[in-house]
């Protein structure tokens, strides 16, 4: 269990950990564990949360991103349309893995702001 931080939410369902933590100008979203058919909801809710508070710069940390399927995926893809209508930005650090081998094989890289490797 997580020390409890002012600002900093954490929950966990399933295989996948959603910890968000509010900034002034933008939000980090670090996600821990299987992002999946199972878990893509969860994280949709979140983003859809935080959308609804106005908070349309995000940062999406998939360091501890064990494995991402098209449902996931998808979740990332539909958020990045939804904050663009308003001005924002969805950006991905920490990319690695399946992850990385899904958005090099689909491209879908481009569709986001930036997508940083956890080599850089």
């Amino acid at each position: 269990m997580a020390a409890v931080v002012p600002g900093v939410y954490v929950q966990e369902v399933a295989d996948l950990d959603v910890e968000v933590e509010r900034g002034r100008c933008r939000v980090l979203v670090r996600l821990d564990g299987d992002l999946d058919k199972l878990t893509a909801p969860l994280l949709k809710e979140w983003l859809v949360k935080l959308y609804t508070e106005g908070c349309v710069q995000v940062v999406i940390d998939a360091s501890r991103l064990e494995f991402c399927d098209s449902s996931g995926l998808w979740v990332l893809v539909e958020h990045r349309r939804r904050v663009a209508e308003h001005a924002g930005s969805l950006q991905l650090v920490g990319v690695h893995g399946v992850l990385q081998r899904v958005l090099d094989v689909t491209r879908l890289a481009a569709a986001f702001d930036s997508v940083a490797s956890a080599d850089c």
